[in-house]
């Protein structure tokens, strides 16, 4: 039960911090905001009204909306204020500023996720870091793949038959023991899970194709820290780590996509609000910074996914503004209406789609 509640909340926060970019970026270029509701409708009761813009609490808390004066695609109204005669430049900020506004709350999420002793990788250790070395890649068949190194392991020494240890546990330190070992045992003792045990490698050429004549084991190697970052500290890492996490969903859509229009469709790794709660549940066994994280991710999906070309969503309405800023003229209303209700159609077989897949995983588990 609080799972279900902290995923609402989450959910609601997200959407209603989206909507909340819409509202700043209407008041600002003029647009008239009727309503800013949190939740949808039916009404619960209304706040009341400031500045022209009513305030409502609503039944079903999923969300929120942001309702503009002259929106409507059917029968939109004109008038001082209304969005559908503000210049197109205008309704494309509105609608992009929702995106923004995920984007940056993404980054205030990674950041408290990070000052709260989310582990992070270092370049270099500052004095008094605590950190540890940290298996972040094993190649296929290698020499550490055969030992039994697996990613997310942590490197506790290294020694050779002679006695010799690794003296620093940093990527460079473990490179340079490893190479200058070609051809001779290694004793690896590492923390796999809750256990610690120690494996035995040789390093060999030909391990890495970029490195065909240099000794290795065949792992990749980050220093991890679990310390608690300073405020500043996690904003300026924040931003790397949202930039990245935008690239990698990003990837993972189009890839989607391409395999879509491949005739290959594969939405086995999209995950739904089913999904979303047995996610939260895992990182709430971690602690608040695990979910912080958590929803951080969700905010950078939120955007990349309002992007996409699709009607009802800012993607396919910023698409059409593109073809009557093309046209200089506005789209035909019959061709909105069609494309409007097959966009809408594809949404809710997608939805369904995913939600059967997120109960198989549940099942599963």
């Amino acid at each position: 039960m609080t799972t279900a509640l902290l995923v609402i909340a989450t959910l609601v926060f997200l959407i209603v911090a989206h909507e909340l970019g819409h509202f700043i970026a209407a008041k600002l270029l003029g647009v008239r905001v009727e309503e800013f509701g949190v939740g949808y409708p039916p009404r619960a009761f209304s706040f009341g009204t400031w500045g022209g813009t009513e305030y409502t609490l609503n039944w079903l808390p999923f969300g929120g909306f942001v309702r503009l004066f002259g929106e409507e695609q059917e029968h939109p109204r004109h008038g001082q204020g209304s969005f559908v005669d503000a210049p197109r430049w205008r309704q494309a900020v509105i609608l992009v500023a929702g995106v923004s506004v995920n984007a940056v709350v993404a980054w205030l999420l990674f950041a408290g996720a990070l000052s709260l002793g989310i582990p992070r990788t270092v370049e270099s250790p500052e004095p008094g870091m605590s950190t540890r070395l940290v298996v972040s890649h094993v190649v296929p068949g290698s020499p550490a793949d055969v030992a039994g190194l697996a990613v997310g392991d942590s490197i506790l020494s290294m020694e050779d038959e002679r006695g010799a240890q690794l003296a620093e546990l940093t990527p460079d330190a473990a490179v340079d023991y490893i190479r200058d070992r070609g051809g001779k045992r290694i004793a690896i003792a590492f923390v796999h899970g809750d256990a610690t045990t120690t494996a035995f490698a040789i390093p060999a050429n030909a391990i890495l194709p970029e490195a065909a004549g240099r000794p290795a084991l065949g792992i990749g190697l980050a220093l991890v820290t679990s310390d608690k970052a300073s405020i500043s500290g996690a904003l300026a890492d924040s931003i790397p780590l949202t930039a990245q996490q935008f690239k990698d969903v990003g990837r993972g859509l189009w890839q989607i996509i391409s395999d879509a229009l491949g005739g290959k469709p594969d939405i086995s790794q999209v995950v739904g609000p089913v999904g979303i709660v047995s996610y939260v549940h895992q990182a709430e066994k971690n602690g608040f910074g695990y979910v912080l994280m958590l929803a951080g991710f969700i905010s950078v999906n939120l955007a990349i996914v309002n992007l996409v070309p699709i009607p009802a969503l800012d993607g396919g309405r910023l698409f059409v503004l593109g073809l009557e800023a093309l046209m200089r003229r506005p789209a035909p209303k019959l061709a909105i209406q069609i494309i409007n209700t097959l966009g809408i159609a594809l949404v809710m077989i997608l939805m369904i789609a995913v939600t059967y897949n997120d109960v198989v995983r549940l099942i599963a588990w």
